[in-house]
Protein backbone atom coordinates (compact mmCIF):
# COMPACT_ATOMS: atom_id res chain seq x y z
CA UNK A 1 0.00 0.00 0.00
CA UNK A 2 2.86 2.37 0.81
CA UNK A 3 4.46 1.63 -2.57
CA UNK A 4 1.15 2.30 -4.36
CA UNK A 5 0.69 5.57 -2.48
CA UNK A 6 4.24 6.59 -3.34
CA UNK A 7 3.59 5.97 -7.04
CA UNK A 8 0.42 8.06 -6.84
CA UNK A 9 2.39 10.94 -5.30
CA UNK A 10 5.10 10.70 -7.94
CA UNK A 11 5.34 13.96 -10.01
CA UNK A 12 5.20 11.97 -13.25
CA UNK A 13 1.80 10.54 -12.28
CA UNK A 14 0.21 14.00 -12.42
CA UNK A 15 1.64 14.63 -15.88
CA UNK A 16 0.40 11.23 -17.09
CA UNK A 17 -3.10 11.92 -15.74
CA UNK A 18 -3.20 15.35 -17.42
CA UNK A 19 -2.01 13.88 -20.72
CA UNK A 20 -4.58 11.09 -20.48
CA UNK A 21 -7.33 13.62 -19.75
CA UNK A 22 -6.35 15.72 -22.75
CA UNK A 23 -6.32 12.69 -25.03
CA UNK A 24 -9.74 11.53 -23.83
CA UNK A 25 -11.23 15.04 -24.10
CA UNK A 26 -9.77 15.64 -27.56
CA UNK A 27 -10.89 12.25 -28.83
CA UNK A 28 -14.41 12.73 -27.49
CA UNK A 29 -14.67 16.19 -29.05
CA UNK A 30 -13.48 15.01 -32.46
CA UNK A 31 -16.05 12.20 -32.34
CA UNK A 32 -19.02 14.18 -31.03
CA UNK A 33 -18.45 17.63 -32.57
CA UNK A 34 -20.59 18.54 -35.62
CA UNK A 35 -18.92 17.70 -38.90
CA UNK A 36 -17.89 20.60 -41.10
CA UNK A 37 -19.29 20.51 -44.61
CA UNK A 38 -15.98 20.74 -46.44
CA UNK A 39 -15.47 20.67 -50.17
CA UNK A 40 -12.66 18.96 -52.05
CA UNK A 41 -9.12 20.31 -52.05
CA UNK A 42 -7.82 22.60 -54.78
CA UNK A 43 -4.66 22.59 -56.85
CA UNK A 44 -1.79 25.07 -56.96
CA UNK A 45 -2.70 25.96 -60.55
CA UNK A 46 -6.21 26.89 -59.44
CA UNK A 47 -4.80 29.15 -56.72
CA UNK A 48 -2.46 30.83 -59.22
CA UNK A 49 -5.33 31.40 -61.64
CA UNK A 50 -7.44 32.80 -58.83
CA UNK A 51 -4.71 35.26 -57.87
CA UNK A 52 -4.53 36.56 -61.45
CA UNK A 53 -8.31 37.00 -61.53
CA UNK A 54 -8.21 38.72 -58.16
CA UNK A 55 -5.52 41.20 -59.20
CA UNK A 56 -7.40 42.01 -62.40
CA UNK A 57 -10.92 42.32 -60.96
CA UNK A 58 -10.84 42.77 -57.18
CA UNK A 59 -7.57 44.35 -56.06
CA UNK A 60 -8.66 47.90 -56.92
CA UNK A 61 -11.11 47.82 -54.00
CA UNK A 62 -9.74 45.11 -51.69
CA UNK A 63 -6.02 45.84 -52.10
CA UNK A 64 -3.24 43.96 -53.87
CA UNK A 65 -2.93 41.56 -50.93
CA UNK A 66 -6.65 41.58 -50.08
CA UNK A 67 -5.77 43.53 -46.96
CA UNK A 68 -8.66 45.92 -47.52
CA UNK A 69 -8.84 49.61 -48.43
CA UNK A 70 -11.19 52.52 -47.92
CA UNK A 71 -13.22 51.15 -50.84
CA UNK A 72 -13.49 47.52 -49.73
CA UNK A 73 -13.00 45.33 -46.65
CA UNK A 74 -10.18 42.89 -46.02
CA UNK A 75 -10.72 39.41 -47.41
CA UNK A 76 -8.20 37.72 -45.13
CA UNK A 77 -10.02 34.94 -43.30
CA UNK A 78 -13.38 35.27 -45.05
CA UNK A 79 -12.94 31.81 -46.56
CA UNK A 80 -13.79 30.27 -49.90
CA UNK A 81 -17.50 30.10 -49.03
CA UNK A 82 -17.79 33.89 -48.87
CA UNK A 83 -16.18 34.31 -52.30
CA UNK A 84 -18.32 31.57 -53.83
CA UNK A 85 -21.47 33.24 -52.50
CA UNK A 86 -20.62 36.85 -53.35
CA UNK A 87 -19.20 36.16 -56.82
CA UNK A 88 -21.51 33.22 -57.58
CA UNK A 89 -24.61 35.36 -57.04
CA UNK A 90 -23.28 38.33 -59.03
CA UNK A 91 -22.99 40.59 -55.98
CA UNK A 92 -19.27 40.92 -56.64
CA UNK A 93 -17.50 42.57 -58.34
CA UNK A 94 -19.62 45.50 -57.22
CA UNK A 95 -20.68 47.73 -60.10
CA UNK A 96 -20.66 50.89 -58.01
CA UNK A 97 -21.12 52.30 -54.49
CA UNK A 98 -24.41 51.21 -52.94
CA UNK A 99 -26.04 50.65 -49.57
CA UNK A 100 -25.77 46.93 -50.17
CA UNK A 101 -24.66 44.72 -53.03
CA UNK A 102 -27.69 43.47 -54.99
CA UNK A 103 -27.89 40.12 -56.73
CA UNK A 104 -26.82 40.61 -60.32
CA UNK A 105 -25.69 38.80 -63.44
CA UNK A 106 -22.77 36.48 -62.69
CA UNK A 107 -19.62 37.72 -64.43
CA UNK A 108 -17.44 34.60 -64.08
CA UNK A 109 -17.91 30.94 -64.92
CA UNK A 110 -17.81 28.19 -62.28
CA UNK A 111 -14.15 27.36 -62.88
CA UNK A 112 -13.12 30.99 -62.42
CA UNK A 113 -15.25 31.36 -59.29
CA UNK A 114 -13.66 28.22 -57.83
CA UNK A 115 -10.20 29.60 -58.61
CA UNK A 116 -10.97 32.94 -56.94
CA UNK A 117 -12.35 31.12 -53.89
CA UNK A 118 -9.28 28.88 -53.75
CA UNK A 119 -6.94 31.88 -53.78
CA UNK A 120 -8.79 33.79 -51.06
CA UNK A 121 -8.89 30.62 -48.95
CA UNK A 122 -5.07 30.63 -48.87
CA UNK A 123 -5.00 34.08 -47.25
CA UNK A 124 -6.40 32.87 -43.94
CA UNK A 125 -8.63 30.17 -42.44
CA UNK A 126 -12.33 30.58 -43.08
CA UNK A 127 -15.49 28.66 -44.04
CA UNK A 128 -14.98 26.33 -46.99
CA UNK A 129 -17.38 25.79 -49.87
CA UNK A 130 -19.75 23.07 -48.60
CA UNK A 131 -20.07 19.73 -50.30
CA UNK A 132 -23.30 17.95 -51.14
CA UNK A 133 -23.72 16.17 -47.81
CA UNK A 134 -25.56 19.05 -46.17
CA UNK A 135 -26.66 21.05 -49.21
CA UNK A 136 -28.89 18.38 -50.76
CA UNK A 137 -32.55 19.08 -49.87
CA UNK A 138 -34.27 16.34 -47.88
CA UNK A 139 -36.97 14.52 -49.83
CA UNK A 140 -40.29 14.64 -47.92
CA UNK A 141 -41.59 11.30 -46.68
CA UNK A 142 -41.88 8.95 -43.74
CA UNK A 143 -38.40 7.51 -44.24
CA UNK A 144 -35.66 8.05 -41.68
CA UNK A 145 -32.08 8.77 -42.71
CA UNK A 146 -29.28 6.87 -41.02
CA UNK A 147 -28.68 8.17 -37.50
CA UNK A 148 -31.85 10.29 -37.49
CA UNK A 149 -34.70 9.88 -35.02
CA UNK A 150 -37.14 11.96 -37.09
CA UNK A 151 -38.68 11.20 -40.45
CA UNK A 152 -37.74 13.28 -43.47
CA UNK A 153 -40.98 15.26 -43.28
CA UNK A 154 -40.46 15.91 -39.57
CA UNK A 155 -36.93 17.16 -40.24
CA UNK A 156 -38.24 19.55 -42.89
CA UNK A 157 -40.83 20.80 -40.38
CA UNK A 158 -38.05 21.31 -37.84
CA UNK A 159 -36.16 23.29 -40.48
CA UNK A 160 -39.20 25.55 -40.68
CA UNK A 161 -39.05 26.10 -36.92
CA UNK A 162 -35.36 26.98 -37.10
CA UNK A 163 -36.04 29.38 -39.96
CA UNK A 164 -38.93 31.13 -38.20
CA UNK A 165 -36.87 31.59 -35.03
CA UNK A 166 -33.67 32.83 -36.69
CA UNK A 167 -34.51 34.19 -40.14
CA UNK A 168 -38.20 35.06 -40.57
CA UNK A 169 -37.94 38.47 -38.88
CA UNK A 170 -35.96 39.68 -41.91
CA UNK A 171 -36.69 37.26 -44.75
CA UNK A 172 -40.40 36.68 -43.95
CA UNK A 173 -41.80 33.30 -42.86
CA UNK A 174 -41.95 32.15 -46.50
CA UNK A 175 -38.56 33.54 -47.52
CA UNK A 176 -40.17 36.32 -49.57
CA UNK A 177 -37.74 38.95 -48.27
CA UNK A 178 -38.40 42.21 -46.49
CA UNK A 179 -37.27 45.78 -45.87
CA UNK A 180 -34.57 46.70 -43.35
CA UNK A 181 -33.29 50.05 -42.08
CA UNK A 182 -31.33 52.70 -44.00
CA UNK A 183 -32.36 51.48 -47.43
CA UNK A 184 -31.20 47.92 -46.89
CA UNK A 185 -33.34 44.85 -47.47
CA UNK A 186 -33.37 41.12 -46.89
CA UNK A 187 -33.53 39.47 -50.32
CA UNK A 188 -36.08 36.87 -51.31
CA UNK A 189 -34.83 33.30 -50.99
CA UNK A 190 -36.88 31.81 -53.81
CA UNK A 191 -34.73 30.30 -56.53
CA UNK A 192 -31.50 30.53 -54.50
CA UNK A 193 -29.33 27.43 -54.76
CA UNK A 194 -28.91 25.28 -51.62
CA UNK A 195 -25.14 25.84 -51.69
CA UNK A 196 -25.53 29.61 -51.65
CA UNK A 197 -28.07 29.43 -48.81
CA UNK A 198 -25.63 27.34 -46.76
CA UNK A 199 -22.77 29.73 -47.55
CA UNK A 200 -24.85 32.74 -46.53
CA UNK A 201 -25.55 31.13 -43.16
CA UNK A 202 -21.88 30.42 -42.40
CA UNK A 203 -20.47 33.73 -43.72
CA UNK A 204 -23.16 36.29 -42.84
CA UNK A 205 -23.05 38.55 -45.90
CA UNK A 206 -23.80 42.26 -45.41
CA UNK A 207 -26.44 42.75 -42.67
CA UNK A 208 -26.96 39.03 -42.07
CA UNK A 209 -25.54 37.46 -38.88
CA UNK A 210 -23.23 34.45 -38.98
CA UNK A 211 -24.79 31.12 -38.00
CA UNK A 212 -21.82 28.90 -37.21
CA UNK A 213 -22.09 25.22 -36.42
CA UNK A 214 -22.61 26.00 -32.73
CA UNK A 215 -25.66 28.15 -33.47
CA UNK A 216 -27.12 25.89 -36.16
CA UNK A 217 -25.51 22.51 -36.85
CA UNK A 218 -24.78 21.43 -40.44
CA UNK A 219 -27.76 19.05 -40.22
CA UNK A 220 -29.91 21.95 -39.01
CA UNK A 221 -28.76 24.06 -41.95
CA UNK A 222 -29.74 21.22 -44.28
CA UNK A 223 -33.19 21.18 -42.68
CA UNK A 224 -33.56 24.95 -43.23
CA UNK A 225 -32.53 24.48 -46.87
CA UNK A 226 -35.06 21.67 -47.20
CA UNK A 227 -37.83 23.83 -45.72
CA UNK A 228 -37.12 26.62 -48.21
CA UNK A 229 -36.99 24.10 -51.04
CA UNK A 230 -40.36 22.69 -49.95
CA UNK A 231 -41.89 26.18 -49.94
CA UNK A 232 -40.34 26.96 -53.31
CA UNK A 233 -41.87 23.84 -54.86
CA UNK A 234 -45.21 23.70 -53.07
CA UNK A 235 -48.41 23.61 -55.09
CA UNK A 236 -50.69 26.63 -54.80
CA UNK A 237 -54.13 25.20 -54.03
CA UNK A 238 -55.88 28.41 -55.06
CA UNK A 239 -56.20 32.07 -54.30
CA UNK A 240 -53.76 34.94 -54.60
CA UNK A 241 -50.49 34.54 -52.71
CA UNK A 242 -49.92 38.33 -52.64
CA UNK A 243 -46.21 37.66 -52.54
CA UNK A 244 -46.48 35.59 -49.35
CA UNK A 245 -45.78 38.80 -47.45
CA UNK A 246 -48.35 38.11 -44.76
CA UNK A 247 -50.60 40.71 -43.11
CA UNK A 248 -48.86 43.72 -44.73
CA UNK A 249 -49.85 42.92 -48.29
CA UNK A 250 -53.15 41.39 -47.21
CA UNK A 251 -54.10 44.49 -45.21
CA UNK A 252 -53.07 46.77 -48.08
CA UNK A 253 -55.22 44.72 -50.45
CA UNK A 254 -58.18 44.97 -48.07
CA UNK A 255 -57.85 48.75 -47.62
CA UNK A 256 -57.36 49.64 -51.27
CA UNK A 257 -59.66 47.19 -53.04
CA UNK A 258 -62.28 46.01 -50.56
CA UNK A 259 -62.75 49.37 -48.86
CA UNK A 260 -62.75 51.07 -52.26
CA UNK A 261 -65.40 48.64 -53.46
CA UNK A 262 -67.54 49.40 -50.41
CA UNK A 263 -67.25 53.18 -50.98
CA UNK A 264 -68.10 52.79 -54.66
CA UNK A 265 -71.13 50.66 -53.74
CA UNK A 266 -72.30 53.27 -51.22
CA UNK A 267 -71.98 56.05 -53.81
CA UNK A 268 -73.87 53.98 -56.38
CA UNK A 269 -76.66 53.18 -53.93
CA UNK A 270 -76.89 56.86 -52.96
CA UNK A 271 -77.22 57.96 -56.57
CA UNK A 272 -79.79 55.26 -57.24
CA UNK A 273 -81.90 56.36 -54.27
CA UNK A 274 -81.76 59.98 -55.40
Amino acid sequence: MKALAARRRHPAAIAVLILLGLLVTGGAYSFLAPKQAQATSVTADSVATGKKLFLANCASCHGLNAQGTASGPSLVGVGAASVDFQVGTGRMPLAGPAVQAPQNKVKFDEEQISALAAYVATLGPGPAVPDGEYTTPIVPGDEKAAGQSLTNSERIARGGEIFRVNCAMCHNFAGAGGALTRGKYAPALTGVTPTHIYEAMVTGPQSMPVFNDTNITPAGKQEVISYLDAIDNQTNVGGMTLGNLGPVSEGLFAWIFLLGLMIASAVWLGKKAA
